[in-house]
């Protein structure tokens, strides 16, 4: 996966490391390096639609301008000249053109604006895991998350400005949304339908003393029922495939998320973790025969006991064992995404969490992530904000899928035997899942059918084909290619960089070390990451180390 990098230019990488982090040396002088920085923010600027009273405009005469300016952001980046930079900063140069590549590739094949109704869903309630919310998306959301209730005078007039964006733009979306693919059309009225509720919802939280925010609310519900009732009365012509297909897939793969494996790389690698899975799930089964089956939670008190025990159990465990640098904002993260308890037929990972709610708090290394960029901001002003194109997912979902079986492996679970068997039926669903992802996108499967299909292999029936997760699941691949298959290739990706790491480092490696490390190089694509750690060039993705 590597190719050697130069032996000085190594000695320079763990200097920079041991001295500032990953990815956090100060630029020299004069070394260009803060014309990159320079040439992000005005890329930043560049990428944002521009905005015609008020509404971002993604017509065909604005999207073509926008093609039109990327040739010049590109020239101006490729002028950069990067010989004598630190790995950490070629690595910056580097998701700045991944970022480029990813607008590109908008313009050239996906298109959103044009074939994705549910790009144009811009009101969220609840916070995304992910440091940018997952998939393509209008600009100017409301993450209404974010507000304390009851608002402020100042939050109100925040979320206001978002909500009288949505008339305007959904009447936009109308005459810019001419694409055929029928999953997409199909499944994209679902987001316009909640959007509706949700608008709807937020309206009756509000009282008097926010009456014109409510009115505001009121008539972009009204937009959105109308939208999602012309896009119902569309439907019927659409006929269209909304797979990108292989050659699209490989590209993107290589260009935008920096991955080092095709389409067919890919589908070989997770049907291969979806064999481990079943095969070793039945091993663990027939391990615990004997043991009584694990009873899910089954009251708000029992919910209330055993959610914040296992976040102490978790936390506890990563101090014993030393796995990582425990921080002060870590458990917070967590007590804060434990919810409440929720009767009634349950979805996939209630299933898991209600068995044994340590298994998803080692998931939750989402959180950590999190907290640490508000808490830790990176050196880089580039990782400082939340990567576009979702790039990050290779290294957010990758070490919060792989986590949760390293920490089998760590002993986690070793009293709780059957909390084994979730672990790789977490592994199936999330293989099946991703094959979903690749057949899509190579037009073999439908989106009913990428659904059929994880919910086939998923074990004991979990993944219910009658719930809303395994179709909403496929419905986000579908828009945002190569998402589906991150959290398992992210997580090979993981283990290969921490094999590389120990044989390396020899009797000073430890995994507290290679976490450490992991996390101060911030959410970038897992291949960056291993060429700053490693100092090796990532193979196979066209990267040369000095470029001129």
């Amino acid at each position: 996966m590597f190719r050697r990098f130069p032996r000085l230019a190594w000695a320079c990488v763990l200097t920079a490391v041991a001295a500032a982090g990953c990815g956090g040396s100060a630029p020299a002088s004069g070394s260009g390096y803060e014309d990159l920085v320079a040439l992000f923010a005005d890329w930043r600027a560049f990428q944002r639609p521009v905005l015609v009273n008020g509404v971002p405009d993604y017509t065909e005469a604005a999207m073509a301008a926008q093609a039109r300016g990327l040739a010049g952001m590109r020239r101006r980046l490729d002028a950069i000249d990067t010989r004598g930079w630190p790995v950490g900063q070629q690595a910056d140069w580097h998701l700045v053109r991944a970022e480029m590549n990813g607008l590109d590739f908008d313009h050239r094949v996906l298109r959103p604006w044009a074939n994705n109704p549910a790009f144009y869903a811009t009101f969220f309630p609840s916070q995304s895991d992910q440091p940018a919310r997952e998939g393509p998306l209008a600009f100017g959301a409301v993450e209404l998350w974010s507000y304390e209730f009851p608002l402020s005078a100042e939050s109100a007039a925040a979320i206001d400005q978002g909500v009288r964006i949505i008339p305007g733009l959904l009447r936009q979306a109308k005459g810019n949304l001419v694409g055929n693919g029928r999953d997409l059309w199909t499944f994209g009225i679902g987001s316009i339908r909640e959007q509706a509720a949700d608008l709807k919802e937020f309206a009756a939280r509000l009282g008097g003393e926010h009456a014109g925010l409510k009115a505001r609310v009121l008539e972009a519900e009204r937009a959105t029922g109308e939208f999602a009732a012309w896009l119902e009365s569309e439907a019927p012509r659409k006929t269209g495939p909304s797979g990108i297909g292989v050659e699209h897939y490989d590209w993107y793969l290589r260009n935008v998320h920096l991955v080092p494996y095709t389409w067919r790389d890919q589908l070989a690698l997770v049907e291969r973790e979806l064999g481990r899975a079943h095969a070793f799930l039945a091993y663990e089964e027939q391990r615990n025969r004997e043991l009584p089956p694990q009873e899910p939670v089954a009251s708000a008190e029992e919910h209330a006991a055993r959610f914040p025990a296992a976040v102490s159990e978790y936390m506890a465990f990563l101090r014993d064992r030393d796995l990582l640098t425990v921080r002060e904002f870590m458990a917070p993260a967590l007590l804060a995404r434990i919810g409440r308890f929720r009767p009634g037929p349950r979805e996939f990972f209630t299933e898991i969490d209600y068995r044994d709610p340590v298994i998803m708090r080692t998931h939750g290394y989402h959180w950590f992530d999190l907290a640490r960029m508000k808490a830790e901001p990176h050196a880089s002003p580039i990782r400082r904000v939340p990567l576009l194109y979702n790039l990050f997912d290779s290294r957010t979902e990758g070490l919060a899928t792989g986590w949760e079986e390293m920490m089998l492996q760590a002993g986690m679970f070793d009293a709780r035997p059957r909390s084994r068997e979730l672990i790789y039926i977490l592994v199936a669903q999330r293989a099946a899942r991703a094959i979903g992802d690749l057949r899509m996108h190579a037009n073999q499967f439908t989106l009913e059918q990428a659904a059929a299909f994880a919910s086939a292999n998923t074990p004991r029936g979990w993944l219910r084909l009658d719930g809303s997760l395994v179709r909403g699941e496929q419905h986000l691949y579908l828009q945002q290619p190569a998402y589906g298959t991150s959290y398992l290739v992210g997580k090979m990706q993981i283990e290969q960089l921490m094999g590389v790491r120990r044989r390396q480092l020899g009797d000073a490696f430890t995994v507290r070390r290679f976490m450490d490390e992991l996390d101060a190089c911030g959410l970038i694509p897992m291949s960056l990451i291993a060429w700053e750690l490693t100092g090796e060039v990532p193979a196979g993705l066209g990267l040369t180390a000095d470029r001129r």
